[in-house]
Parts: structure tokens; C-alpha cells; sequence
């Protein structure tokens, strides 16, 4: 089977189809790998998930056309697997169906990113005030390790690996909190939360301010000043929410 390679966006000029698809965007050629199929996992399912982290990773970016037929034939699989993969991403918000036919990935909206930012200032600042109360010593260790794994990358220019190492301090810091229920609401969000990590680890000043705010979170929790460890929380995600919304109307004014 054929791993997928490229999903075609109609105001985009296409290149034949051959052994694989690609796309002519910007007078670059622009391919996405997502992989082979598994033989224990459904098709759909594979479709799915290897469509959506290619969404949320960026790889797909907002505004990309699918169309379930040239998507069956990249992956040399029936359309079926492929649109029952397009109906369960258009349900979870992440593509919209265009009047003229096939999908599109959705953009950010400033109300869906206020909102974003808004749930998760709550949950994650009552998070941290549970980290400071419950944490142990020894358990400070790793987020200290991934910040310094953070800064590593930073100072190598290797900005594409800031959000994955962010993601996993962020998980670390707030499994401190014991709370499974506050932990899976926090999940709930990580999609969209790592969506606007890769805006917001983009340039080196903002990325630098934000493994500042990591440091100041663990200082602020060691010693166990709840009140302190929840407001730079707070600041932190505020601060986060500015720089997306402003990329956001740069975004706009380009197009």
C-alpha cells in the first residue's frame, strides 16, 4: 500500500498523478507522508488519526482542500475508510465541508481562540495551585530536565521540537496536581492547545519568554506559594493568548 503523500487545494496548481501526489504551493512542491496502513487497525481509523495529527501538527495547515476521492487514491484504499476519516474530523471542528465539494481544514477564529484560552486559564491555574500543595521533591527532577531539553533546542535553532517538549512539561507539571478528572479536562484541550503551541514557539524571543514563565512556575512551586505559582500560570497563558490572537490578524492582513 501507498503511504499518503499530498492532499490537493483546488486554488492550487496540481502536478499529474505518478506514483504518489504532490502539490505546487507557492512555487514549492509540498508532500505529507502519513504512513502506511496497519494491519490490526482499521482503515478509518488509520485515515483518522494520521489525518488529524497531520492537522494539528501543522503539516495540513488551515485552509488545505481534501477531497475524499484523490485522498482514496493516494493511499490506494476504497473512499469508505478515507470518508468515514473526513465525517469524524468534520464532527471534532477540524474540517468543513465546502459547498462546491470536498473539505477544508478549518482556520482559528479569534472566538474559538478566546474561548481555548479562557478554559484553559482556569483549569490549568487551579492545576498548578493543586501541583504546588501535593508535589514531591524528587518528582521536580524531569520538569527541570525538560526545560533544560527546551532551552538545548532554543539555542540550537531547533524551534520545531519546542512544542513537543513544551507539551511534555506542561503534562508533567500538572500530573503533580493528582487530580485525574482536572487532568483529563486539560487533555481534552491538547489538540487545539498544541495548535497554537507551534504559533506560539515560532520565534526565539517568544519561545524564550515562555521557558522563563516554566522556570518561574517551578520556582514559584518548590516553594509552595500557590498564589504565586497560579498567577504566573495565568500571566503565562494571557501572554500566549495575545501572540495568537495578533498572529491571527497578521494572518489576515496577508491574505
Amino acid at each position: 500500500m501507498r503511504g499518503f503523500s499530498s492532499i490537493l487545494n483546488a486554488e492550487h496548481r496540481t502536478l499529474p498523478y505518478g506514483s504518489d501526489m504532490t502539490e505546487v504551493k507557492g512555487g514549492h512542491i509540498k508532500e505529507w507522508d502519513l504512513g502506511t496502513v496497519p494491519g490490526r487497525k482499521s482503515l478509518g481509523q488509520h485515515v483518522f488519526e494520521s489525518l488529524k495529527e497531520a492537522i494539528i501538527r501543522g503539516e495540513v495547515a488551515p485552509g488545505d482542500r481534501l477531497v475524499e476521492i484523490r485522498l482514496a487514491d493516494a493511499m490506494d484504499i476504497s473512499r469508505t475508510p478515507v470518508r468515514e476519516a473526513i465525517h469524524k474530523l468534520e464532527r471534532e471542528g477540524l474540517l468543513r465541508k465546502l459547498p462546491k465539494g470536498g473539505f477544508t481544514v478549518m482556520n482559528l477564529s479569534r472566538e474559538d481562540i478566546k474561548e481555548t484560552f479562557g478554559i484553559r486559564c482556569v483549569l490549568e491555574s487551579y492545576a498548578a495551585r493543586l501541583a504546588a500543595q501535593n508535589y514531591s521533591e524528587e518528582e521536580l527532577l524531569p520538569l527541570e530536565e525538560k526545560i533544560s531539553e527546551f532551552q538545548q533546542f532554543l539555542d540550537k535553532g531547533r524551534l520545531d521540537e519546542l512544542p513537543r517538549v513544551n507539551t511534555e512539561f506542561h503534562s508533567l507539571f500538572y500530573a503533580l496536581s493528582r487530580s485525574p478528572k482536572l487532568i483529563k479536562m486539560i487533555n481534552d484541550l491538547r489538540d487545539q492547545i498544541y495548535r497554537f503551541r507551534k504559533i506560539l514557539l515560532k520565534k526565539d524571543k517568544w519561545a524564550e519568554t515562555s521557558n522563563q514563565d516554566h522556570m518561574k512556575m517551578l520556582n514559584a512551586i518548590r516553594e509552595k506559594d500557590v498564589n504565586l505559582v497560579e498567577r504566573v500560570v495565568k500571566q503565562h497563558i494571557a501572554r500566549g493568548q495575545r501572540i495568537v490572537l495578533s498572529a491571527l490578524e497578521e494572518r489576515i492582513k496577508d491574505t
